[in-house]
């Protein structure tokens, strides 16, 4: 195997990585490796920031008033509870440290890579658990955190609001990264954001750029309340987001007509590309919550990943980050309808 296979990366979007593979530009693959809806970035965007390109001369407002206003009103909570940054793996950063105090920290798997980098920075205590048995975990102890994602990355599993109510008497620290909840209808969605206010434990991670396709400008957001705000605000570098990307945050959280857009896209193009993988011999897919499908396979995923890439320059995220999957799963996004279909034909091709 080539030495760029060898150097795979541990995240999604590498294009350039995909590139050495594939024999061409950047420009030229066909992403599936990164969760990012397709439609956008949305036009309000792309207006927004070309009408404050006179922000770039000074600095911005570390306290980021008016993005929090505008999250705290998308949310309806007190703007005291909102803490933007510079995507969430910035964020995730400041959880790891608080999670650092803790006697040990639970790490449901397989587990975004980018969770174990910023709990490793700190030196945390790490005990992993399947998620598929939340129902079993019985950890009761006064100084343990954990540390979970809902719709779960890479399983696509949502958890309902009863399974994780339990967590909060349990553990001392809860982190919810709800990163994909806004690819689900309102009426849909399990977040614990309406429980801040009682539980001081409870804190939710959110992204604006993988729903709103914004991942070049960095952009989340916590929630939680007043005082591990306000603590995680003075770990911190002062400017941790950009005026640009403050523009355009809080352009695309008023943006219904795109939300909307997403959505009905979504449901129709999803539920065709899963039927589609599901006809495939050797690949079963499996449904899940989020803008993204994880198919098991008879065959070996990094050999299929790179003939797709040699062949049709298509870009799969394999699994092998993820040691409870493996060389048997891939993960694609869900992409425009012609875009699955050469996917599809791409696979079929290839097994």
């Amino acid at each position: 195997m080539s030495s760029a296979m060898n150097q795979r990366p541990t995240h999604g979007g590498n294009l350039a990585w995909a590139a050495s593979i594939a024999g061409c530009s950047p420009q030229e693959i066909l992403d599936f490796s990164a969760s990012i809806n397709p439609l956008g970035p949305p036009q309000s965007a792309i207006d927004t920031m070309a009408t404050r390109l006179s922000d770039l001369k000074t600095y911005p407002n570390p306290d980021y008033p008016e993005l929090k206003q505008a999250i705290a009103a998308f949310h309806q909570i007190p703007a005291e509870w909102v803490l933007p940054g510079n995507g969430a793996a910035e964020l995730l950063t400041w959880a790891a440290l608080e999670f650092s105090q803790r006697s040990e920290t639970v790490l449901p798997t397989p587990a975004f890579a980018d969770y174990r980098r910023a709990l490793q920075t700190f030196g945390v205590r790490v005990r992993e658990v399947s998620v598929w048995d939340i129902d079993t975990w019985t950890t009761d102890l006064s100084n343990t955190g954990i540390l979970i994602n809902n719709p779960h990355n890479p399983t696509g599993k949502l958890f309902e609001t009863s399974q994780l109510l339990p967590l909060l008497d349990r553990f001392a620290l809860v982190l919810v990264d709800e990163a994909f909840m806004d690819f689900l209808p309102p009426a849909q969605q399990s977040s614990l954001i309406g429980l801040v206010e009682q539980f001081s434990n409870l804190v939710i991670l959110r992204s604006l750029t993988k729903f709103y396709s914004l991942p070049g400008l960095r952009l989340g957001y916590v929630i939680s309340q007043p005082d591990r705000v306000r603590r995680w605000q003075k770990w911190r570098d002062p400017w941790a987001v950009n005026a640009l990307a403050v523009a355009a945050g809080i352009a695309v959280l008023a943006d219904v007509e795109f939300q909307d857009k997403t959505l009905n896209w979504l449901e129709r193009a999803k539920r065709r590309f899963f039927q589609d993988l599901l006809e495939i011999d050797r690949l079963s897919p499996d449904w899940g919550a989020a803008n993204f499908l994880l198919v098991k396979t008879e065959a070996e995923v990094d050999r299929l990943q790179k003939q797709l890439l040699q062949k049709h320059r298509i870009l799969i995220r394999d699994c092998l980050s993820f040691p409870a999957l493996g060389n048997r799963y891939f993960r694609v996004a869900v992409r425009r309808e012609l875009e699955n279909q050469k996917l599809i034909n791409g696979i079929k091709n290839i097994l």
